[in-house]
């Protein structure tokens, strides 16, 4: 699988604000959120979310609706769409 395409945009003591392009057919990789988090997409699109049990689940995202999770979180991000996939992604520093 091909590695997703990140941009930290912003990074100070406070945030972090990193653009994920997902091509079809990539994915960030296994991660766990250190930080609590907003996620801002960009596109519209389906995300398949794989746990690290193995569980898979999809995550569709509108233009615009915005999501937080707490940090911990742990997980894969594969678009398996034929469509690129592109979010923000904001970090909330402690």
């Amino acid at each position: 699988m091909l590695s997703a395409a990140s941009d930290v945009q912003v990074d100070t003591a406070e945030v972090r604000v990193t653009e994920w392009r997902l091509a079809p057919g990539s994915a960030t990789g296994p991660h766990t959120h250190r930080m609590d988090y907003v996620i801002v997409p960009i596109t519209a699109g389906e995300m398949t979310i794989v746990a690290p049990n193995g569980e898979r689940s999809k995550a569709q995202l509108g233009v615009g609706k915005s999501y937080f999770r707490k940090a911990g979180v742990q997980h894969d991000v594969l678009n398996e769409t034929a469509s690129e996939i592109v979010f923000l992604e904001v970090e909330l520093k402690p």
